[in-house]
């Protein structure tokens, strides 16, 4: 093994489809138009120096570094913003060109420290690489004048030096490294789009400054993004793990464990020590982009907390006994067996992760159906976006979103609804704002202001702040505008849809009822701003709408995952590059555990458990008869559990007293099972009511794919071993093997082979699909053998797109006068999900707690101040937290995360559910709001509760 070394073009590729020949060196070279010189000679194995140029972002021409000499021009043109031209005649080796660039190279190394041999970046260094390549030997100006290099000169202070500033818990600022190329600069505007680095001062006073000249990065509006860091040509940027560890020696490329974007990584290591990783420009769905997270925030895979050894304990309250794995197997088998014979078959089940690879979740499902003899299975996915699911399926027959992220770059109009993508999706956010600056126009539909409302150079043309639950009158009224006004794409639906529903639809939405002056009553959604938003999408061109856990997590979710189809499809918005229907999943692969058949009424591909010759299929590869009756959803098996008839659950990779709702109904289900095992690798929440932790594997343990938000199933790469022993495949394989199933796979490439022969849409994948392709989009079939970026092209997968009526029914969650405000719940850009992983890294540096937003008119009519201590209260259950005090929420609607298990945010929200899929109404809660000067009763009762669950049995408490 090595390194993957990654061809810098210098610019970024053109797309243009006219294409010019010109000469370089004596080389005849073929390229796009509009191509850069610089560009032109890398794709002809030409080199040219370069400094200030990378081909993740537009040229600059600042560091003089990368001249040329072309026939018929005068001068010494700049390669990076010198555009190909046809017949030209390039030079990039002359005696002229070779002085000039050591003369240039010289005043660079005039001025920076000569510390090589211990600087950070020996042997990562462009400047060091462009010195030899230009033939630097002598340096004739010296080191004593002016300069940014040393503290004091001649005993003076140096007004020109800085210090380093090391307040990011990532990476370094070194100024007196910095050679101003502004590749940080322009990377944190062009990529990132996040506008917080700038060039302050002028000629040799210039310098890089995160915001005000007293910010320091950790200070600044830096999202720690990693995109600086990355663009930076020496050590000037540099992650604190190279430079604590040293430069890697070997890499393999992987993909992140955080959310469903699926960005691509190259895990560079030393040994079995991981270095850094480092975005792969080659990834698809990130482009060389990351996030905090997915960049840094792994930190948690070798953290103290991590439980590498199986433990069991005879009951909850018991402390935990460390035991051998056989000893673990054998014991889940014999309370498996008595349970189930004691009981009935019925009486234990198994809960998917979304968060495990593809393999790891079909084997679970499997061992459910062909080892438990029941379909009692079910996923965190179901609690997010099982509406998608439903919905989805039933206007277009298929259960994902539409389009690759790269069709972004081809919208005009973007509706954002119910989805926080700089937070959520931070690399898709990043594209998407992009776009926004070159001119498309956004949407944004929620009851906050969220970011992408309004940031550098980017604002929403339409922000509709509807009230919390009328997701689906507002879309409605969105469709009502554009049928009454004609607005509608007739060619389209006429060709791809079904004419008679859509007249059936059309009539139903145009309605005096669903009109914007009606719902506005009731939405807080003002009608002129509704209407414009509806005529800029009906006639922007190029329509795409992108939604998250805003619009499934409703009791009407999968109504309005409907009522966005029916938009889409009245505008003609499917089947193209810079349209369609884009569900932002939430987990790195809920996707996939969708896929696998997690769900208790589905196998595998979305095939319902009824349909003979799908089981068929099945019984035939896996050798037993198959139930044909839907099993239990999590909160069935939690009643059932109440109730005295479900006994024991095989829970991988989730934490569900912390992420589904209604927190004490959770505990109360748990703690009357018999045999709880939890397979995760802390002892999370959930693991306080278990009887059996099996330690689970990292992402950067174990080999698979994940499926992301866009259909795409990328590799997952293994690039240490486990420390826990096993990956999680394996022990799920010899837990089955313990209950005495034959399972003998020997590596996840083998699981994959049976996923594509039992799946259609998995047919054509493999491991060495995928190792010659890199990643692809299902369907991948022999109709469709390089997959399917982009869905329903030619038709619908079901035929014809299907209209659904889409009545608002209001939920039965209501405000009253002892619960006047309403909540909503979501993330931010450091954490993810209930923080089991990011919790356990320096992230908290930037959320240290859940915190509760409130607008100053709500605030100050209870006398609360911000950073006051509140308690939260609902018909569910109370909490406490602090105040944020902002704008961001309207008056009536407060705000908060669910990422800190102090806080439990669900013990305040409610059962109530999705009618169609028993999604949890997350983001509809009444609650009241007062002052505080304590943790609650719940809260003291379960920090003790929880303290005592994690008892080790021969393992010392740290003291209080």
């Amino acid at each position: 093994m090595s390194l993957i070394h990654e061809i810098d073009y210098g610019t970024p590729a053109s797309l243009s489809e006219k294409l010019v020949t010109l000469t370089i060196d004596g080389n005849e070279i073929t390229v796009p138009e509009g191509t850069s010189v610089m560009r032109a000679s890398m794709e002809a194995g030409i080199e040219i120096p370069k400094l200030c140029a990378t081909d993740m972002i537009d040229a600059f021409g600042s560091c003089r570094l990368c001249l040329v000499e072309v026939e018929g021009r005068a001068g010494t043109p700049a390669s990076c913003t010198t555009p190909v031209a046809a017949g030209m005649v390039v030079h990039t080796q002359t005696g002229r060109l070779k002085d000039i660039r050591r003369g240039v190279m010289e005043l660079y190394i005039s001025d920076h420290p000569l510390d090589c041999l211990t600087c950070a970046a020996n042997g990562d260094c462009e400047l060091q690489d462009m010195a030899g390549a230009v033939g630097l030997r002598d340096v004739r100006y010296g080191y004593d004048g002016e300069n940014h290099v040393k503290a004091r000169n001649n005993g003076e202070i140096n007004v020109q030096w800085a210090p380093k500033d090391e307040s990011n818990p990532y990476f370094t600022f070194d100024p007196a490294k910095c050679i101003v190329c502004s590749r940080c600069v322009r990377a944190c505007e062009e990529v990132q789009g996040t506008f917080a680095l700038t060039i302050e001062g002028r000629g040799f006073g210039s310098r890089v400054s995160a915001g005000l000249r007293d910010d320091q990065f950790l200070s600044s509006e830096c999202v720690s993004c990693g995109a600086c860091v990355q663009a930076c040509p020496t050590a000037t940027l540099t992650e604190k793990s190279v430079i604590e560890i040293g430069q890697p020696e070997h890499s393999l490329v992987t993909t992140c464990a955080y959310c469903g974007v699926g960005c691509s990584f190259k895990a560079e290591m030393r040994g079995e020590e991981l270095v850094r990783m480092v975005p792969w420009k080659d990834g698809q769905a990130n482009r060389g982009h990351s996030c905090v997270k997915g960049r840094f925030a792994y930190g948690y895979s070798t953290h103290k907390d991590r439980i590498l050894n199986p433990m069991v304990r005879e009951k909850i309250s018991d402390p935990w006994r460390e035991v051998s794995w056989e000893e673990a197997f054998s014991h889940i088998a014999t309370e498996f067996r008595r349970i189930q014979y004691q009981y009935g078959r019925d009486s234990v089940g198994g809960i998917t992760s979304s968060r495990c690879t593809n393999e790891e979740t079909f084997l679970v499902q499997k061992l459910v159906r062909a080892g438990f003899g029941n379909n009692n299975v079910d996923t965190c996915a179901r609690v997010c976006h099982s509406p998608t699911g439903y919905g989805l399926g039933q206007a277009f027959g298929t259960s994902a979103g539409t389009q690759n992220f790269d069709s972004v770059e081809h919208s005009d109009v973007v509706i954002v609804i119910g989805a926080n993508p700089t937070d959520g999706h931070p690399v898709f956010g990043s594209r998407l704002k992009k776009r926004l600056r070159q001119g498309a126009k956004l949407i944004v539909i929620d009851p906050r202001r969220t970011d992408i409302v309004r940031s550098p150079h980017v604002e929403a043309s339409f922000h509709l702040p509807l009230k919390p639950g009328t997701n689906v009158a507002v879309m409605t009224a969105l469709a009502h505008v554009i049928v009454t006004e004609g607005l509608f794409d007739e060619k389209f639906i006429r060709e791809r849809c079904d004419w008679s529903e859509f007249e059936d639809w059309a009539a139903f939405v145009a309605e005096p009822e669903h009109s914007p002056e009606e719902t506005e009553r009731f939405t807080g959604v003002p009608a002129d701003e509704l209407r414009g938003a509806a005529r800029l999408f009906a006639t922007g061109g190029n329509g795409a709408i992108y939604y998250g856990l805003g619009v499934t997590e409703h009791s009407q979710g999968s109504t309005t995952v409907m009522a966005i189809a029916n938009l889409a499809m009245v505008t003609g918005n499917i089947g193209r590059p810079g349209v369609g229907v884009n569900p932002l999943r939430g987990q790195n692969n809920v996707q996939g555990s969708c896929d696998m058949g997690s769900f208790p009424h589905e196998l595998p591909g979305y095939r319902h458990i009824s349909d003979d010759a799908t089981r068929d299929v099945f019984e035939k590869m896996w050798g037993v008869k198959l139930n044909n009756e839907p099993g239990l959803r999590i909160p069935n098996m939690l009643d059932a559990a109440v109730e005295g008839t479900f006994k024991a659950l095989y829970i991988q990779g989730e934490d569900i007293l912390q992420s589904d709702p209604d927190t004490k109904h959770v505990a109360a289900g748990l703690a009357a099972m018999e045999c709880v095992v939890v397979h995760d690798l802390f002892l999370n929440e959930t693991a306080n009511y278990a009887h059996v932790f099996l330690p689970g594997s990292t992402f950067l343990e174990k080999d698979g794919t994940f499926t992301n938000a866009e259909r795409r199933i990328n590799r997952v790469r293994k690039v240490m071993t486990p420390k826990n022993g096993y990956a999680d495949w394996e022990v799920t394989q010899k837990m089955a093997q313990a209950m005495g199933m034959n399972w003998n796979y020997k590596h996840p490439s083998e699981i994959m082979d049976e996923i594509a022969a039992t799946t259609p849409s998995f047919a054509l994948v493999s491991y060495d699909y995928l190792e010659k392709v890199g990643s692809v989009q299902w369907p991948c079939n022999e109709d469709h053998p390089l997959g399917s970026p982009i869905m329903h092209t030619d038709g619908f997968v079901r035929g014809k797109g299907k209209f659904i009526r889409t009545e608002y029914v209001a939920t039965d969650e209501r405000t009253g006068p002892r619960f006047p405000l309403l909540l909503t719940t979501g993330r931010i850009l450091s954490h993810y999900n209930v923080g089991a992983q990011t919790r356990r890294t320096d992230n908290v540096v930037w959320h240290p707690e859940d915190r509760l937003e409130i607008h100053p008119h709500d605030a100050e009519q209870r006398g609360i101040r911000d950073g006051n201590w509140i308690k939260l209260v609902s018909r569910s259950g109370d909490t406490t937290l602090r105040a944020q005090i902002t704008d961001r929420v309207a008056p009536g609607v407060v705000y908060t995360t669910f990422h800190h298990p102090t806080t439990q945010a669900n013990v305040i929200t409610t059962d109530y559910s999705d009618w169609a899929t028993n999604c949890p109404e997350y983001k509809v809660t009444a609650v009241q709001v007062s002052p505080s000067n304590g943790p609650t009763d719940w809260q003291v009762e379960y920090d003790e509760q929880a303290r005592q669950s994690r008892r080790i049995a021969g393992k010392m408490e740290a003291a209080e």
